[in-house]
């Protein structure tokens, strides 16, 4: 048997890359809560007109969203697999990656305040 190309390899590893995006939001709840956030911020964002700036930090900020709901999700994930029981340690994992979730959508919350707040509370 001939050995995969490594563009080959690329494809394969894509693929499972987007089978993990796909399987995210359709299993994570939390995944379709933070869509629809998204879809909301991008939507005021066209509404706004918003300037290439404003945008790079509105795309920042999503993106941090879902990686780290991502990251948390396969935090929680590993925990269950591994400890299917309670134990005192894998609650702690999963709730730091929780936190993180948090942290990063405090910061989204930030970054929307400061960039649509100069178009709901123009400063004439």
């Amino acid at each position: 048997m001939e050995k995969p190309k490594p563009a080959g390899k690329f494809s394969i590893g894509l693929n499972y890359a987007f089978k993990g995006v796909v399987t995210f939001f359709k299993e994570g709840r939390n995944a379709k809560i933070h869509l629809v956030a998204a879809i909301v911020a991008v939507a005021a964002g066209i509404y706004c007109d918003l300037k290439t700036a404003e945008w790079f930090w509105i795309a920042a900020a999503i993106a941090l969203v879902f990686i780290t709901e991502m990251l948390n999700t396969a935090i929680e994930l590993l925990c269950d697999l591994i400890m299917p029981d309670y134990h005192e340690k894998a609650g702690k994992l999963k709730d730091i990656s929780a936190g993180a979730v948090l942290v990063s959508v405090l910061f989204a919350l930030v970054v929307a305040g400061v960039v649509f707040g100069n178009y709901l509370f123009p400063a004439d």
